[in-house]
């Protein structure tokens, strides 16, 4: 009787009483710690490596906008990398990020049930297409029958600096690539930002047209809301696609090394296509230059998502997401 009255014995917390669940659960945490452990591995050898060149640099690293790691006194910075990494990555933002999603929010709550799975497979379609595929259209393509575009920017809005073409060659600029990387990002935006607008309770958006809303209130009052989170993520992993791209930039930019906030005139450049031009002429201080700006763009992404991080754990109490 002792035995009947006396309390179970629970498990202590945090362990489970079945293998199979404490199996997971450590199979889940060794994953994670592999995960950290490849990233600090990651960066630790970037900086290895970059070491030689960085001491044998005579010019500040973080400002300078010179590269000319292999002559006999190197001397490298990555201030028009940054630049022109950061101002493209940017306004690929600005187009793609507002379009995808529209076009997520259509497909998940406007579009007719048959033709919305049709629109949503073709923009997730735009994914599987090679990025050297973008950079041909963009340099054939778009780069001749845009000139119009930029030539009326510069006459219409030229008295903001962005849109200034003092050259009147409007070929192979910074907003040229822009262009290109938003429509690379558009279908990881759209795609992410649909899957979270599908899984908003149903009963929020009845309840709110219940109460009398329109249908773009419902969605403000509503959708977004709940969906805020996601839409967040979405935007950052497309943020992070257009950081690193190639490729693509590679083709269209005529790479040059400095600072220009005329983003119709031709030149700039940005990590990741100085890397891939660079790479096959460079000699050994040029190797570890091009490794020292690989690990700032490393830095940058790695800001960014943990950036995106912090949002969303701030944003998850407004969701209604545990």
């Amino acid at each position: 009787m002792t035995q009947l009255l006396s309390p179970q014995v629970q498990p202590p917390l945090g362990r489970s009483s079945r293998p199979r669940d404490a199996a997971f659960a450590g199979i889940s945490r060794g994953s994670g710690i592999i995960v950290l452990f490849t990233m600090g591995a990651i960066g630790a050898f970037l900086l290895w490596k970059a070491l030689p060149a960085l001491r044998a640099n005579t010019v500040p690293f973080l400002t300078s906008t010179q590269w000319f790691p292999d002559d006999p006194q190197p001397k490298f910075g990555i201030a028009a990398l940054a630049f022109g990494t950061l101002l493209s990555s940017v306004i690929a933002m600005v187009i793609a990020v507002p379009v995808g999603l529209g076009v997520a929010l259509y497909t998940s709550h406007y579009a007719p049930r048959r033709f919305a799975p049709t629109l949503g497979y073709v923009v997730d379609l735009l994914a599987a297409v090679p990025s050297i595929i973008f950079g041909l259209w963009g340099l054939q393509i778009l780069m001749p029958n845009s000139i119009g575009l930029w030539r009326w920017f510069d006459q219409h809005l030229g008295f903001i600096p962005l849109f200034n073409n003092s050259q009147n060659i409007y070929t192979r600029s910074i907003a040229l690539a822009a262009v290109v990387l938003a429509i690379m990002i558009l279908p990881t935006v759209s795609a992410i930002s649909r899957e979270v607008f599908n899984q908003v309770p149903p009963g929020h958006i009845e309840a709110a047209l219940a109460l009398g809303a329109t249908r773009w209130e419902t969605m403000r009052t509503a959708v977004f809301p709940f969906a805020r989170p996601g839409m967040v993520s979405a935007a950052m992993l497309g943020l992070g696609r257009a950081l690193g791209e190639t490729i693509a930039v590679a083709l269209i930019l005529s790479a040059t090394f400095s600072i220009n906030w005329h983003v119709t005139e031709p030149g700039g450049n940005t990590f990741a296509a100085n890397i891939a031009l660079k790479w096959n002429e460079a000699g050994n201080i040029g190797l570890g230059a091009l490794i020292a700006s690989g690990l700032v763009l490393y830095i940058i992404t790695f800001a960014v998502n943990m950036a995106a991080r912090v949002v969303v754990e701030r944003r998850r109490d407004f969701s209604g997401a545990n």
